[in-house]
């Protein structure tokens, strides 16, 4: 009898990974993520100022990396100062390593 693939249950590690490569998915994601190693944090601002699109499109690809928990934003009203996640990106990092040894 085949399963469903609604009915297989996944270690959660493998959910993890599954979450962090979807938000990595995307090479803007990707750019981001390597400007706020660079930079420990920036405001979407700041994002606008360096990436050539619009802040809608910045927004939505920071609530992508927030959702999956690689980046944090802490709100400086009226804007949101964003940093990486480093617990969560540690985590990505082992668990993708583990993945390809």
């Amino acid at each position: 009898m085949q399963r469903s693939l609604e009915s297989i249950v996944y270690e959660d590690e493998t959910v993890s990974l599954a979450k962090f490569a979807k938000a990595l998915s995307h090479p803007t994601r990707l750019a981001i993520l390597k400007h706020l190693e660079n930079q420990s944090c920036c405001f979407t601002g700041d994002l606008v100022e360096v990436f050539p699109l619009a802040q809608s499109t910045i927004s939505q690809h920071l609530k992508e990396l927030k959702n999956a928990g690689l980046i944090q934003g802490e709100l400086k009203p009226p804007k949101i100062k964003y940093c990486i996640n480093k617990e969560n990106w540690s985590l990505a990092q082992m668990l993708f390593k583990q993945f390809f040894d």
